[in-house]
């Protein structure tokens, strides 16, 4: 089954609007390159507009995973870090998915 990497981000207000446009514009695409991921998309959270999620995903959970500790993170990482210090609080977590069903 698929499985996802996600990401949460918690951006100051004041830092939404750059946030958004840079994660648009220059994170997005780079990691979903970086990280080999099927696909990669991106919200704000209707109940707390200070959260953002970023989903990628992958053909499985181990593959997932194996990005957690490869180069790729690690650059990415850096950048995120480079650009956005400790004003962006951050964490990330891998789902697999246990049921899919659609109309």
């Amino acid at each position: 089954m698929a499985a996802y990497l996600i990401v949460r981000a918690v951006v100051p207000e004041a830092e939404r609007e750059k946030f958004d446009q840079w994660y648009q514009d220059v994170h997005l695409p780079d990691a979903l390159a970086a990280f080999h991921a099927v696909s990669a998309w991106r919200g704000w959270s209707d109940d707390d507009p200070a959260v953002h999620f970023a989903f990628y995903e992958f053909p499985t959970l181990d593959e997932a995973k194996s990005v957690g500790d490869s180069d790729a993170m690690k650059t990415m990482r850096a950048d995120f870090d480079q650009n956005w210090q400790d004003r962006v609080a951050r964490t990330r977590e891998y789902v697999e998915v246990a049921q899919s069903i659609s109309n």
